[in-house]
């Protein structure tokens, strides 16, 4: 494995975030629990939240975190109007929802 190819990562059944919860086929975590993850990691491992992260890395409202995502692979919903940025398959997915104007 290269520094360019991350680890690929198998759903085990079973909540990431460390609650126990079984999980659906293909599911790192139960519904929600990733923003719970995500916070419990924020606290444990830097000490505070995600907008403190943000601003230690230069970014906020001046400085867009997803514009440097979209420069660096992420791509642009296609539905004129709609502001939402993510990774492929995550846009894709959200590309085939009912769409209103600015949705993000």
């Amino acid at each position: 494995m290269t520094e360019e190819t991350p680890q690929r990562l198998l759903p085990t059944g079973f909540c990431w975030c460390g609650c126990g919860a079984e999980t659906g086929i293909g599911s790192f975590f139960a519904r929600g629990h990733d923003k719970i993850a995500e916070a419990a990691l924020m606290k444990a491992e830097y000490g505070g939240t995600v907008p403190q992260l943000l601003a230690a890395h230069g970014y906020g409202p001046d400085r867009s975190v997803t514009e440097a995502a979209v420069r660096n692979g992420w791509i642009r919903c296609s539905i004129p109007g709609c502001a939402y940025v993510g990774a492929e398959a995550s846009v894709r997915k959200h590309e085939a929802k009912p769409h209103k104007e600015n949705r993000p």
